[in-house]
């Protein structure tokens, strides 16, 4: 199995206000606007937003220590390239940001964008201001797809629960952990089959898969919106990449540095060798756990938590195991959102705890475990 990670993170100045400027970085770059440039050992691309900015290593690797060192050099040739000039924050979402103040990108793909619109008004917080840690898993044919897909199904709560870091929206705590999957759950509403609640049901072929896919494509083309019909419309938290050869996890807040978000890589890696799991599979079962995740994060999920840690461990490679102490970390002390909220209410200011955010990012060190 290989794997690849997405990485979006928020573009911002020195007072960590939101810069719509992923046009101008990429053209200052390479000379054009452009899409997606490729930046040493990563791919820099854009969002939807141009408050935003997309890395993701040049090649997929067997594992997290291969994807780590090239999306370090990435960072680190980032700040070398603009040492002073933006601060890049990790995050489900950015804390402060106001829809008003988001900007959509504008130098190509339009027709895309105004579909979505047209339908859908992107205009919101669902849209313009998520960040997520997509990642990315191959698989070997359909027995083994159907395997990965029906497993990772019934660790998106509990994978939510440690994820989760957007406690706050326009510079307040709204009692969530992961409100970026409130809104983003709520995006498409209009035509609930292409989120499915962020889980989807167990999957017993992969004809049964299409032909779902098929039924939402059928009611975009009533709506004229037929260039929608791609496969990476589905907006689950976990969808088939046919393109790709793999799975794509979607319903994971972006983490605060690289080495945090490897540590999921490896957690999900060494969970799926288990033989078997002590988790939920029944579909309610898993939207109610989902719930808890998403309000509470691992406070709602602790002893369940526990038990899959030490599961993964137990399968985890000697390589896994140098991650995994971030995903215990995470477990006994909080998600990042649930640090984030208990410090604010302390504290009662974000731009210190957005400066240290940063600085893991751009030092690589996971919050707390310095």
């Amino acid at each position: 199995m290989t794997v690849g990670t997405e990485h979006e993170y928020s573009i911002n100045d020195e007072h960590f206000t939101a810069l719509p400027v992923s046009d101008q970085i990429i053209k200052s770059i390479c000379g054009r606007f452009t899409g997606e440039i490729r930046f040493g050992e990563v791919n820099l691309g854009k969002e939807l937003q141009k408050t935003v900015i997309e890395f993701v290593p040049r090649v997929p690797a067997s594992g997290p220590v291969a994807l780590e060192a090239m999306l370090v050099q990435g960072i680190r040739k980032f700040y070398h390239v603009f040492p002073d000039r933006y601060h890049l924050l990790g995050l489900g979402m950015h804390p402060t940001l106001t829809p008003d103040r988001a900007v959509v990108w504008d130098h190509d793909e339009g027709e895309y964008y105004q579909t979505y619109d047209r339908l859908f008004n992107i205009r919101q917080h669902g849209w313009l201001n998520i960040q997520a840690l997509q990642v990315n898993l191959s698989y070997a044919g359909e027995k083994d797809l159907l395997m990965q897909y029906n497993r990772i199904r019934t660790l998106l709560p509990y994978l939510v629960a440690l994820s989760a870091s957007s406690p706050m929206v326009e510079g307040s705590l709204t009692g969530a952990m992961d409100n970026r999957l409130i809104y983003y759950r709520q995006n498409q509403k209009e035509i609930p089959g292409i989120c499915n609640g962020i889980i989807p049901a167990r999957l017993l072929s992969v004809g049964e898969y299409r032909r779902a896919q098929e039924e939402v494509y059928a009611e975009l083309r009533a709506r004229d919106a037929g260039i929608l019909c791609e496969e990476w419309l589905n907006s689950s938290g976990l969808i088939i990449r046919f393109s790709r050869n793999c799975l794509e996890i979607k319903a994971l807040d972006e983490q605060e540095c690289i080495r945090s978000d490897m540590a999921f890589v490896a957690l999900v890696a060494a969970l799926l060798r288990c033989p078997v799991l002590p988790v939920e599979s029944d579909h309610d079962g898993l939207l109610s756990l989902t719930e808890t995740a998403i309000r509470k994060g691992t406070a709602g999920l602790r002893p369940e938590l526990e038990a899959l840690y030490r599961r993964a461990w137990e399968q985890a490679t000697a390589e896994e195991r140098q991650y995994l102490p971030v995903i215990e970390d995470r477990i006994a002390r909080g998600s990042l959102a649930e640090r984030i909220a208990d410090r604010f209410r302390k504290e009662k200011a974000i731009i210190p705890i957005l400066e240290d955010m940063a600085h893991c990012l751009r030092a690589n060190t996971p919050y707390g475990m310095e």
